[in-house]
């Protein structure tokens, strides 16, 4: 395993089913935890750079801590790097039900006026309910209860069936790089949310992406709803014959645009034609 994206190692320590074939001071099983602030930017380094996001509730192995930062990997995709150590905390309830909405909150108090504690949560957030109320999801939080509009909920194993409609959910959120929430969103992380949503194993990046599940497309195959298109650092979905919804740089939103308008747009910039058409 020579990608650092995917390696459950620093060095310094590894998984332990790393044993017989990664050296390391160390080799550890580790500590599930959980992120318990709305997002958590996954770094190559502490206080490095952004690689990926994890969102409430998203389970974290933790290997080490060293210097405020906890070294492990995602649960979701087995991506590795460093998160913030205040934003983890050991697993107390597994969770129930995932926000399927574009964004909710929770509060604490069933109370649409209450603005005591509100926490933000993205479309894919994790939460253990405890107890329902009328409208209201009763869910367990590190500081105690908190509620969530029920109706922005679905249970963890209720998957949804088409990964475009999740993609459309999130039209108008800013465009961020090595996002993955409704608070922001790159091209690869749309897509990766949309797979995770209906049961779609899929990585965070997008030439791994190209290299994971689905057939490749020859040129000549009509596209259709839910085919991806790849870009050299680049992934739209396919909305329909004409048309693709992708998170770019250029509308700095997830956004609908026409197929041809974006692939002359994309040449123009210099950065090259569709290099693979692939269906899931």
């Amino acid at each position: 395993m020579t990608d650092t994206r995917l390696l459950h190692s620093n060095g310094r320590v590894a998984h332990v089913s790393l044993k017989d074939e990664i050296q390391a001071d160390s080799h550890v099983e580790g500590e599930l935890s959980q992120i318990v602030q709305p997002v958590a930017s996954l770094l190559d380094n502490p206080n490095g750079l952004r690689q990926r996001e994890l969102v409430f509730g998203e389970l974290f192995n933790r290997l080490q801590d060293e210097d405020g930062y906890s070294f492990g990997y995602a649960l979701r995709d087995g991506y590795a790097g460093y998160i913030d150590s205040e934003y983890l905390n050991p697993v107390n309830l597994p969770a129930t039900h995932v926000v399927g909405a574009r964004m909710t909150y929770a509060c604490a108090e069933p109370d649409i006026k209450s603005d005591s504690g509100r926490l933000l949560l993205s479309m894919g957030a994790r939460v253990a309910v405890v107890a329902e109320r009328e409208k209201w999801a009763e869910i367990d939080h590190v500081k105690g209860s908190l509620f969530v509009p029920a109706s922005h909920l679905r249970r963890i194993d209720e998957i949804e069936n088409d990964p475009v409609e999740v993609a459309e959910r999130l039209l108008g959120t800013p465009y961020v790089w090595g996002g993955n929430s409704a608070l922001g969103i790159d091209c690869s992380g749309l897509v990766q949310m949309a797979c995770l949503a209906c049961g779609i194993d899929c990585p965070g990046d997008s030439d791994l992406q190209m290299a994971g599940p689905g057939i490749v497309l020859s040129a000549d195959v009509p596209l259709k709803r839910g085919d991806l298109l790849f870009w050299k650092g680049h992934v739209a979905w396919v909305l329909d014959a004409d048309a693709i919804i992708h998170a770019n740089a250029f509308h700095m939103a997830v956004s609908h645009e026409p197929t041809h308008q974006a692939i002359e747009r994309i040449e123009a910039y210099g950065d090259g034609k569709i290099i693979m058409r692939k269906r899931l």
